[in-house]
């Protein structure tokens, strides 16, 4: 019982020794935890003129924390889900109803699948924009736009582990523009 009692007055004294010193150093502490997050987004053609990319990504610090990517392109209404409304009033405007507008990402499967046939693509088209996400995720600004402007495409592609993306290079370039836009 005495070393419990002495335990506890020793940490009691700690704590009023370290209360009454001077504060206002702790005060003026400012960690990432407590920076604001900001969100950019922007529309890019990252991959190609028959569809375009919606990018995210959140920033902390001139971090990029977080980012998100999916195309969307004119598929066929048979094989895809269109985006929402594209049954309705928004769909009539299309110009062949036999194509909706529609999300890669929602429609990754039969995506993937395309890819497979035309392009020989072993990795699912969400596992590929996941491993480009990933590869911008933890970087500051400065580091990414510097990598995007010292590594040629080709480079790019070999540089994201687990993309097989030849437009790795534009869907980064898609996320940097979202980071700087970020407010």
């Amino acid at each position: 019982m005495k070393k419990v009692t002495k335990l506890l007055l020793v940490a009691g004294i700690s704590l009023a020794v370290v209360g009454a010193g001077n504060s206002s150093a702790l005060n003026n502490v400012s960690s990432a935890a407590s920076a604001p997050l900001k969100v950019g987004r922007v529309e890019a053609a990252a991959h190609g003129t028959k569809c375009f990319t919606v990018a995210v990504a959140v920033v902390q610090n001139g971090v990029i924390v977080a980012a998100s990517l999916d195309d969307y392109q004119f598929l066929g209404s048979d094989v895809a889900k269109g985006v929402p409304n594209s049954d309705s009033d928004f769909g009539q405007n299309y110009k062949d109803p036999a194509m909706v507008l529609a999300s890669k990402k929602a429609n990754t499967k039969y995506y993937s699948e395309h890819m497979k046939e035309e392009a020989k693509s072993t990795v699912s088209y969400d596992k590929n924009m996941a491993a480009v996400e990933k590869y911008a995720t933890g970087r500051t600004i400065k580091s990414l736009e510097a990598t995007l402007t010292h590594k040629t495409k080709e480079q790019m592609v070999d540089a994201v582990s687990g993309a097989t993306l030849v437009d790795t290079q534009g869907y980064l370039t898609a996320i940097l523009n979202a980071a700087k836009a970020a407010k």
